[in-house]
């Protein structure tokens, strides 16, 4: 049963396995797999939770967007936490002028097409993150960020694709090289 959908980026190889590095350590300490369980895909969440009703109207405006866009370029240089009960840590992208403006312009563009953006996605409250644990047992939070504090910082790389999926667990529902004309994928 779907939970609702949210729209991502994800990373080139180099990046992505950086992030894979990251969840590897928490799976082999048994803090958790969560995100491996629903089959994720390193990413970094530019919308989410979103409730898209014309799914073919998203597909349009996000093809569009990510032919005028360029691969972005990313540096994860912390780790945090979102204050919710799902214990949700993340490394953190430096909020570069780039990222800032490539988050607001996709929302522009989904306003434009009259298309809701959640209120926690909106360019005013978004905290650029990238998932690399959740459901985190609250005893092990301390030790899931020990963890994570001595991976090497910052991993840079850069984001190459925008996607939306529906989750939980994660279904890709198409995908768009950032820059390019061709679509990469189509579930």
């Amino acid at each position: 049963m779907s939970q609702g959908y949210a729209i991502e980026l994800y990373f080139d190889p180099a990046l992505e396995n950086q992030v894979l590095k990251a969840w590897n350590v928490l799976a082999r300490r048994q803090i958790t797999t969560h995100l491996i369980e629903i089959e994720s895909r390193p990413h970094l969440t530019l919308l989410f939770p979103c409730n898209f009703t014309d799914i073919p109207k998203i597909e349009t405006i996000l093809r569009n967007f990510a032919q005028k866009q360029e691969p972005l370029s990313l540096s994860m240089s912390s780790i945090g936490s979102l204050p919710n009960e799902s214990n949700v840590l993340f490394l953190g992208p430096t909020p570069t002028f780039s990222l800032l403006q490539f988050h607001s312009q996709l929302c522009e563009a989904m306003r434009r097409e009259g298309v809701e953006v959640g209120d926690g996605s909106r360019p005013d409250k978004w905290v650029p993150h990238c998932p690399v644990a959740e459901e985190v047992p609250s005893a092990r939070v301390a030790e899931a960020f020990s963890l994570l504090n001595d991976l090497k910082m910052p991993v840079s790389g850069y984001a190459v694709e925008i996607s939306l999926v529906e989750y939980s667990p994660v279904r890709e529902i198409f995908s768009f090289a950032l820059g390019a004309f061709n679509h990469i994928s189509d579930v």
